[in-house]
């Protein structure tokens, strides 16, 4: 069990033990907009993960998530351990001053598990009105080290030079520098005349490259994609009399 040693506590509570050494850790809590979230589900569903560990802590909500007839804790770990890989999924948008305290403990989960590389996916604003008139997502890199980011170069994704990274990817990137953990930040503008099926497409090849063991199989995303979509949406706004359950703050 991983417990974070500041205030607020957060707690990774382990149930069922798998190796994943040299593995893969994926964060995909919701940013702006959906398509982190849906991309991960959509990797856990495609992978047949199984649920591993809950991420708890008194200041997130006290609600149980029913999936499949079973409760779940509303922040979660799946993973395999052919291929090894762990994909975190939220129901919720992590509040601004808890991201902190939440990535300094999937790093140390991901250490004590000997995973080999910690990837987190982020939606950022528009920064250029006229990048709306582009038909297909564009994903761009950020790494930890320079180790991650020759990795992100050599699969093909473009480096972010200059910008600014919210949430807990932002947290990830900055503590895996200062831990010397590989993390690979994966950056996507929202664009609201790129539906986000093509985003959440352009997430998931994006982790193939990187993961290529994984052999996702894309051929069904796109009718995968909004039956996640709409799942999510679902949940969002029958929580949306929890403050807690809050939208993003960021769109």
């Amino acid at each position: 069990m991983i417990t974070s040693t500041q205030s607020p506590a957060i707690e990774i509570r382990t149930f069922k033990k798998l190796d994943i050494s040299g593995g893969v850790l994926i964060e995909s809590f919701p940013s702006i907009g959906l398509a982190s979230a849906i991309a991960g589900t959509y990797i856990v569903k495609s992978l047949r993960l199984n649920q591993i560990a809950a991420i708890d802590s008194t200041r997130f909500p006290s609600v149980s998530i029913i999936s499949a007839e079973k409760p779940e804790f509303p922040a979660r770990i799946y993973a395999s351990a052919d291929p090894k890989v762990a994909v975190c999924l939220s129901e919720f948008t992590i509040p601004a001053d808890l991201e902190i305290y939440v990535a300094k403990s999937i790093l140390s989960w991901s250490r004590e598990e000997k995973c080999s590389l910690v990837i987190s996916s982020c939606g950022m604003p528009m920064m250029d009105q006229d990048d709306q008139k582009r038909q297909d997502p564009v994903i761009s890199g950020v790494g930890s080290n320079e180790h991650t980011r020759l990795k992100l170069k050599s699969v093909g994704i473009s480096l972010l030079e200059s910008g600014v990274v919210p949430g807990v990817t932002g947290a990830l990137l900055n503590e895996g520098k200062l831990s010397s953990i590989d993390v690979a930040g994966l950056l996507f503008e929202v664009n609201p005349e790129v539906p986000d099926v093509k985003t959440v497409a352009g997430l998931v090849e994006a982790i193939a490259k990187l993961i290529p063991q994984l052999h996702l199989d894309v051929s069904s995303l796109y009718q995968e994609t909004e039956r996640i979509e709409n799942m999510l949406r679902t949940r969002e706004q029958s929580n949306e009399s929890d403050p807690s359950m809050r939208a993003s703050p960021y769109g």
